[in-house]
């Protein structure tokens, strides 16, 4: 028998490209199971093969637990069995005993044979893993094996399978059974199937790193690719950074006569790849992102991290691009929301900006246009930024002394106070119906707010949108919440329905 689990550990081994460690801990796992099958209870066996001379012994463990943990008889000994049967063992340590051992016969060999199988896929799987998930991010190429209606099936090879899903396919590119593919490892899947290598085409990542076999100078860190978007089989954009200022970064990625944005495109069904240079600075950054157009002025938003971005009427197009393409790809590759409109446009907003932020301030300030109107030129937006801003910057303004300047910033804190004690009228005059105040999901504070807007019964609230609601500055609820308060004020219509 010794002899017997030495040749099987030896075939199986040399057979299937695994560990004999792994082999014999598999042996090992079969003939505890048949040993465990002489025991009535849930007993724990362990067994261990001498991988010299194949010899093996079998033990049967006991877990020291204490006394208020232990309830498996069949397994757990108590730390008071421990000291009275003077084992010298603590809590969390085993005891085993040496039983007889199973012959590794016809119901051992076949058990060992289930789980060698299964230990020899666990291994393949491991090994399949450790060596793509170096190439995780890369590209990696290989032959069609498999076409299937949602899947292709590549052939990477030492035993390799890949999954490049249809929808990760550039449009309008087929593959045929033993065509080549190049493809992004997107991700490693690992499942009770097997680990599951799944590819991308259509990845912003795939076309980098396809420059990043192209050029040099990237793969050499000289130049480095800052941000990417694409339209996946139409046209792309990338920003490129030179990290040495005598290297264009836009002509070398370029090439000699196109040749290697060429070979990047011929690679992705024929895209066409933007090249441009990136900026630290955001504003600088659209401008170039959105060429060819060319950009007339930028207005920053912050807080809502979108811009303004205004060009001449017969650039419009070209700016925006065939169903809104090119301004897409230009939000996409900057993280900025992109507003694209006319100049003519552009200053028409503005000034009907200015014209309510000054309204705003003669209104509640108390002070005539111009003041105003310089107010608004000098970057004032909020009555809180006149009220609470540093004295000394308000200071630097032309004409300003601490005379005006306190007095503006009084008047601004009594406005804000007074608009806060309205709001907190408007609420307390508000009165929801009962039938709100009880509903599902409500409280008293949204129930007051949505009164106060003339939202005063269910039947108000299901005829709402989720734009409506989460348009409603004091509700401060998000769209998922919003949607939910409305289903369920919509409840009685589907059950009159029914």
């Amino acid at each position: 028998m010794s002899k017997e689990i030495l040749l099987v550990v030896e075939a199986v081994s040399n057979e299937k490209d695994v560990s004999k460690q792994t082999i014999f801990e598999a042996v090992e796992t079969a003939l505890a199971s048949a040993a465990k099958r002489r025991f009535d209870d849930d007993v724990k066996i362990r067994v261990s093969i001498d991988q010299r001379t194949g010899e093996y012994s079998t033990y049967r463990q006991w877990n020291i637990v204490a006394d208020e943990d232990y309830s498996q008889p069949a397994h757990e000994l108590t730390i008071d069995d421990s000291i009275e049967q003077n084992l010298g063992l603590e809590i969390g340590e085993i005891f085993e005993e040496e039983v007889e051992s199973e012959a590794f016969g016809r119901i051992a060999a076949q058990t060992a044979k289930q789980v060698i199988v299964q230990k020899v896929r666990e291994a393949e799987r491991a090994k399949v893993i450790a060596r793509y998930s170096e190439k995780l991010g890369r590209p990696v190429h290989g032959q069609v094996k498999k076409v299937t209606r949602d899947t292709l099936i590549v052939d990477l090879g030492e035993n390799a399978e890949a999954i490049l899903p249809k929808d990760q396919l550039i449009a309008r590119e087929t593959f045929r059974m033993n065509d080549r593919v190049r493809a992004l490892l997107l991700e490693i899947r690992d499942d009770s199937r097997g680990p599951q290598l799944i590819l991308s085409r259509t990845a912003p990542e795939f076309m980098v790193e396809l420059f990043r076999m192209e050029v040099p100078e990237i793969a050499e860190e000289m130049i480095d690719i800052r941000g990417a978007a694409r339209d996946p089989g139409s046209r792309a954009k990338i920003a490129v950074k030179t990290n040495d200022r005598r290297i264009d970064p836009i002509g070398a990625c370029v090439g000699m006569r196109g040749a290697r944005v060429q070979a990047v495109s011929n690679e992705l069904n024929g895209e066409r790849v933007d090249i441009v240079m990136w900026d630290d600075n955001p504003a600088q950054l659209v401008i170039n992102a959105m060429a060819p157009a060319e950009v007339d002025s930028i207005v920053i938003d912050e807080d809502a991290h979108a811009m303004d971005v205004a060009v001449k009427a017969d650039n419009l197009a070209q700016a925006i691009g065939r169903s809104g393409q090119n301004v897409r790809l230009a939000s996409n590759l900057t993280g900025w929301q992109l507003n694209v409109m006319t100049s003519e446009d552009a200053e028409a907003k503005q000034q009907e900006e200015s014209d309510k932020l000054i309204n705003l301030f003669v209104s509640n300030l108390d002070i005539d246009d111009d003041l105003a109107e310089q107010l608004a030129s000098e970057g004032f937006a909020t009555l809180e930024e006149i009220a609470y801003v540093p004295m000394d910057e308000m200071l630097e303004i032309d004409g300003f002394d601490e005379d005006l300047v306190n007095e503006l910033r009084s008047r601004a804190k009594e406005a804000l106070l007074n608009m806060a004690l309205q709001a907190e009228e408007q609420l307390d005059g508000a009165k929801p119906e009962e039938d709100l105040l009880a509903m599902e999901g409500m409280d008293n504070h949204l129930a007051l707010v949505l009164a106060s807007k003339g939202i005063c019964t269910m039947e108000d609230l299901a005829e709402q949108s989720v734009d409506d609601l989460t348009s409603i500055e004091d509700l401060n609820i998000d769209e998922e919440q919003a949607a939910k308060l409305i289903m369920t004020a919509r409840a009685p219509w589907f059950t009159e329905s029914e």
